[in-house]
C-alpha cells in the first residue's frame, strides 16, 4: 500500500466548503503509485458519512482494484466530443454544475481537453467548480507542475506539454503526497498492474528508469514538505510575529525577470517563478521597449508578448517600459521598485565580447552594483 503525506489545516475526510470551494490535491511522482485508488478510498469514506458526493471524471486505465473503488459513488456522465474523426469523453462540467454536489472527484488534473472545448486544461475546468462553492479532490504527478517543466525535461529528456500553473496548486487547502518507493513501483509496472505489457514496454524506456522514477520522487517529497512548510509560516506572520529589530535583516525578496525575444525566456519565467515561490517573493517580469524599431521589430513584438502572456499566466507581474538605453531601464525599474535580484538568460557572445558588448545583459551586470543579477544559462539536454 502507499504511504501518503499530508499537508494543509482540513483532512481529506472533514470536507467542508462555503462560498468557493476547495480544493483537495493528490500529488504523486509517477502513474501507479496510488494517487487514484487513495482519493477513491478517502471519497468512500466521505460518502460513508452521508456528505454529498460524485464522481466528476474517472480515468480507470484498465485497473481492476482502482475500478472497484468507485462502486457505489455517484458518476456524473461525461460528455462526447468528436475530433478528427475520433469521439472523446470529457468531463461535462455544466453538468456537475447544474447536479451541485458539496464535494466532487475529478481525476488527472494536468489533462488537455479536445480542442473546441469551452476551456482548454482540466484545472480550468476544476477552477470553475470551485468558483461554484464546490469542493474538489483531485491529483496530479510532479511532473505536470510548470515550473518545473525545464527541469524534468532535463531529467528524462522528455518535454511535459500538460502542465498547471504552480499559482493554483499554491490554492489548494491539502496537498496530500501518495508514496510508494521506486522498487514497488517498478514492481507493479513488470506485473501489469500498471499498463498493458506493450505499454510498460515504453514506459521501461522513458520515465520508468529506476534513475528517473527517484529523481522524481526526491522532487515531488521535496515539493510537498515546501507546501507544507508556507502554510506553516504563514499564521506567525498573519499574527505579525516578526521581531521589529530584525525588520531590516527580514526585508523581502523582489524578483525582476529580464525578458528578451529568445526563446530561452521561456525557461527563465519558470526558474523566476519557482524562485519567488520558495522565497515568498514579489517577482516582475519586465520587458525594454527601444524606442529605435529595427526590421525585425514585428517578430521581436509576437515573441515577447508570448513570454509577457506566459509570465502572466503565472500570475507573475509584468512592465513594459520605453527606452533605447537598456540597462539603464532595467536599472532605475529595480531601484524605484526595491529589486533585489534580476535574473537574466546568459547571452549568446564569444568570450572576448564582454569588453565591448553591447549587450542589455551583460550593461546590467557591470552597472548593478547593488543589486544581485543571476545569469541563468539554457541547459538544455543533448542527446
Amino acid at each position: 500500500m502507499s504511504s501518503f503525506i499530508q499537508t494543509g489545516d482540513t483532512g481529506a475526510r472533514e470536507l467542508a466548503h462555503g462560498r468557493r470551494g476547495r480544493l483537495h490535491l493528490y500529488l504523486g511522482y509517477a502513474a501507479g503509485v496510488g494517487k487514484t485508488y487513495r482519493m477513491l478510498e478517502d471519497a468512500q469514506q466521505i460518502s460513508r458519512q452521508g456528505k454529498d458526493i460524485v464522481i466528476g471524471y474517472f480515468e480507470p486505465h484498465g485497473r481492476k482494484d482502482t475500478m472497484a473503488r468507485t462502486a457505489g459513488l455517484e458518476m456524473v456522465p461525461t460528455r462526447s466530443s468528436t475530433h478528427g474523426g475520433a469521439v472523446f469523453q470529457e468531463m461535462d462540467t455544466d453538468a456537475i454544475l447544474r447536479r451541485r454536489p458539496a464535494i466532487c472527484v475529478v481525476d488527472e488534473l494536468a489533462h488537455t481537453n479536445v480542442p473546441g472545448s469551452p476551456r482548454a486544461k482540466r484545472w480550468e475546468d476544476v477552477q470553475v467548480l470551485l468558483d461554484a462553492g464546490i469542493d474538489v479532490m483531485t491529483n496530479m504527478n510532479i511532473q505536470h507542475l510548470e515550473s518545473l517543466n525545464d527541469h524534468i525535461f532535463r531529467i528524462t529528456g522528455i518535454r511535459v506539454r500538460e502542465t498547471v500553473p504552480d499559482w493554483f496548486i499554491k490554492s489548494a487547502s491539502e496537498v496530500i503526497m501518495v508514496d510508494a518507493t521506486t522498487g514497488a513501483l517498478m514492481n507493479r509496472l513488470k506485473r501489469g498492474v500498471i499498463y498493458a505489457p506493450e505499454k510498460a514496454e515504453r514506459a521501461l524506456e522513458n520515465f520508468f528508469k529506476e534513475s528517473t522514477l527517484a529523481a522524481l520522487r526526491e522532487l515531488a517529497l521535496r515539493q510537498t514538505a515546501h507546501e507544507l512548510e508556507s502554510r506553516e509560516a504563514e499564521p506567525g506572520a498573519a499574527r505579525g510575529e516578526e521581531n521589529p529589530a530584525n525588520a531590516s535583516l527580514l526585508r523581502r525578496d523582489r524578483i525582476l525577470i529580464f525578458l528578451t525575444d529568445s526563446p530561452s525566456t521561456t525557461m527563465l519565467i519558470r526558474r523566476g517563478r519557482r524562485m519567488a515561490d520558495y522565497l515568498d517573493a514579489d517577482c516582475f517580469a519586465v520587458w525594454v521597449s527601444a524606442h529605435k524599431r529595427t526590421a525585425d521589430s514585428r517578430k521581436v513584438q509576437d515573441a515577447i508578448e508570448k513570454h509577457l502572456n506566459f509570465a502572466r499566466n503565472l500570475h507573475i507581474e509584468t512592465r513594459v517600459l520605453e527606452g533605447d538605453n537598456v540597462a539603464e531601464q532595467i536599472m532605475d525599474f529595480a531601484h524605484r521598485n526595491q529589486i533585489t535580484q534580476i535574473l537574466a538568460a546568459r547571452p549568446k557572445i564569444r568570450p572576448w565580447d564582454h569588453l565591448r558588448s553591447t549587450d542589455p545583459v551583460l550593461q546590467i551586470v557591470q552597472v548593478a552594483t547593488d543589486v544581485r543579477v543571476i545569469v541563468v544559462a539554457d541547459r538544455r539536454k543533448r542527446f
